[in-house]
């Protein structure tokens, strides 16, 4: 099937199984990222954490919601901290203070949805 040049999705194949635990590697002291959307509305992106390793507390513009593909994270929203393993979700509201922590050597799939912006009433 031949891939279209300008996709709304990238560094991914199309039209087949994907195991993405395999598209990013874990480096010694290092976040490793891979991004597969990055369009005003959506963001999507896949993260390889090193142990300890972590994204600092910051805001988004829109609700992030972290997919733990392998191994354990602590995520703090707002000063709430929570342990999320593999297999589990967390949604980070927009606007809110959070950051990601490696509990243990970790892959998550980071997915951003914002508001749209255009005129109202149309």
């Amino acid at each position: 099937m031949e891939e279209k040049k300008d996709p709304l999705i990238k560094n991914i194949s199309f039209s087949k199984p994907v195991n993405m635990i395999e598209l990013v590697d874990y480096e010694e002291g290092r976040v490793v990222s891979r991004t597969l959307c990055a369009k005003p509305h959506v963001n999507i992106t896949l993260f390889a954490f090193d142990k300890d390793e972590e994204i600092s507390a910051h805001t988004s513009p829109g609700d992030a919601m972290v997919q733990v593909l392998d191994g354990e994270a602590l995520i703090n929203i707002n000063g709430e901290k929570i342990k999320a393993a593999k297999g589990q979700a967390v949604v980070m509201p927009a606007n809110v203070p959070h950051s990601v922590t490696a509990s243990t050597r970790f892959k998550m799939l980071l997915t951003v949805v914002k508001q749209p912006v255009g005129i109202k009433g149309l």
